[in-house]
C-alpha cells in the first residue's frame, strides 16, 4: 500500500517518529478493526482510529441516538438525536479522514451472528456498556483467535486491557470467570458517569490498539489498568491466564458461543407492554397517590441528588443504599408501590422488602421516566 501525497502530509506527524515511519504508517493503513459500541467508548477509540489513518473500521450497534447521549458521545451532535448511531458515526469519521473505510453493522451483536461479524477484522476494540455482550466478544474473540481490547467505565472509575490468549495473554474470563448477580453492578443509565472519562479510557484503547498494528511497545497484556478521575491516579493490577479458564485454558469446555443472556442471569426480553407479576404501571401508582382509601402508599428509592433534578410531589424518599438500615421504619403489613429512576433498583428493594418479610410490595415499571412520559411531562427525564 503506498501513501499519496496528501496522505502524507495528514500523517507526517506519524511519519517522522521513528517508532512510526512510513512503514508503520502503511501497517495502520494496512489494519482493520472493528469497534463494538458506537457510544461512550466507541467516541474516541473510533475517532483516534480514524484519524490516525486505519485503512478499515467496522463499527457495530443498534441503538438510536438520544438527548441523553451527548455528555460523552462525541461521534454525535444534537442534530443527530433519533438517527442511527451507525450512520451519525460514519459522517463524523469521514469528515476526520474519507481514506479509511467505514463498515456498518447496525445490529445487535448476538451469538448467531458474533463469529461471521468478527472474521474479517485483525483487531477487535470492546466498547460494550453490558456484561452477557462482554463476554460474548471474549470467547468470540478466543475461537477466533482475535485480540480483544477491553475497557470499561463506571461514574469515576475504569479500566483497560488487551486480552489475547493467541498472542500468550489470559481473556477476559481469566479475569472475571463469572458476571456479577444481575443488578449487582448499575449501568450508567443507573449511576451515571462523568463525560470526560469514556474519553479516557477510550484514548487507552486506541492508543493499544496502534501499538498492537506496529508492534511496538508494551502492551497491556497481562495487565489490567485502573484508571480513578476523582483522586486522578493510576494503578496496575497483573493478571495472569488461567489454566483452568473455561474457554482459553488447557481443557476448554466452551467450545462455541453460549446463550450469554442465560449465562448473566437476565432473563429473556419480553413484550414492552408485558407486565411481571410484581409490577405495576405509572397509571395504577397514580391511582394509589390520588386515592388514599386504596390503602397503598409509594416510597422513592433513587438517592437524594436524584430527587434534586426530578421527583413527584408527597412520595417519601428511603435510597436502596439506605433501605437495609431503615427497612424498619416501614410496616410489614402495609401495601407499597416502589418507584426509582427506570424500575431496576425498585425490583432491588422488592426483593429485599420480601425477604424481610413485607408480602404487599409492587415495584413501578419504568419508574419516573414512565411517570414523565405517561403522567406528568414537567416532571424531568434524566
Amino acid at each position: 500500500m503506498e501513501l499519496n501525497n496528501d496522505e502524507i502530509r495528514r500523517y507526517s506527524r506519524h511519519l517522522i517518529l521513528p517508532e512510526v515511519g512510513l512503514a508503520g504508517q502503511k501497517k495502520i493503513r494496512a489494519a482493520s478493526v472493528l469497534c463494538i459500541g458506537a457510544g461512550g467508548l466507541g467516541s474516541p477509540i473510533a475517532m483516534y482510529l480514524a484519524a490516525a489513518g486505519i485503512g478499515k473500521l467496522g463499527i457495530v450497534d443498534f441503538d438510536d441516538v438520544e438527548l441523553s447521549n451527548l455528555q460523552r458521545q462525541l461521534l454525535h451532535g444534537t442534530q443527530d438525536v433519533g438517527r442511527p448511531k451507525t450512520e451519525s458515526a460514519q459522517e463524523t469519521l469521514r469528515r476526520l479522514d474519507p481514506h479509511v473505510e467505514v463498515v456498518l453493522h447496525n445490529t445487535r451483536l448476538t451469538s448467531q451472528n458474533a463469529l461471521d461479524l468478527l472474521r474479517p477484522y485483525d483487531i477487535v476494540v470492546d466498547g460494550t456498556d453490558n456484561f452477557p455482550t462482554r463476554y460474548l466478544t471474549n470467547d468470540a474473540c478466543v475461537l477466533l483467535g482475535k485480540p480483544n481490547v477491553y475497557g470499561s467505565i463506571f461514574r469515576f472509575e475504569g479500566q483497560a486491557s488487551v486480552f489475547a490468549p493467541r498472542l500468550g495473554g489470559p481473556c477476559y474470563r481469566c479475569l472475571y470467570p463469572e458476571p456479577p448477580p444481575p443488578g449487582m453492578v448499575p449501568s450508567c443509565a443507573e449511576g451515571g458517569v462523568l463525560g470526560v472519562l469514556p474519553g479516557i479510557i477510550g484514548v487507552i484503547q486506541a492508543t493499544e490498539i496502534l501499538k498492537l498494528v506496529l508492534g511496538k511497545g508494551t502492551s497491556l497484556m497481562g495487565r489490567l489498568l485502573l484508571f480513578d478521575a476523582l483522586e486522578m491516579k493510576f494503578h496496575e493490577l497483573k493478571l495472569r491466564r488461567d489454566p483452568q479458564c473455561p474457554i482459553c485454558g488447557e481443557h476448554p469446555s466452551i467450545t462455541k458461543l453460549i446463550d450469554y443472556d442465560m449465562f448473566c442471569g437476565i432473563s429473556p426480553q419480553v413484550s414492552p407492554t408485558a407486565m411481571n407479576p410484581d409490577e405495576v404501571t405509572v397509571q395504577e401508582m397514580k391511582r394509589a397517590l390520588d386515592d388514599p382509601s386504596l390503602g397503598i402508599k409509594v416510597i422513592d428509592v433513587r438517592e437524594a441528588n436524584e430527587c434534586q433534578i426530578a421527583r413527584i410531589e408527597g412520595v417519601p424518599l428511603v435510597p436502596l443504599s439506605e433501605l437495609a438500615q431503615r427497612f424498619a421504619e416501614l410496616d410489614p403489613k402495609q401495601s407499597y408501590y416502589i418507584h426509582c429512576k427506570m424500575g431496576g433498583r425498585s425490583m432491588q428493594a422488592l426483593q429485599f422488602l420480601r425477604q424481610q418479610g413485607f408480602q404487599h410490595v409492587k415495584s413501578v415499571k419504568g419508574g419516573i421516566n414512565a411517570w414523565s412520559v405517561e403522567i406528568d411531562p414537567s416532571v424531568p427525564r434524566y
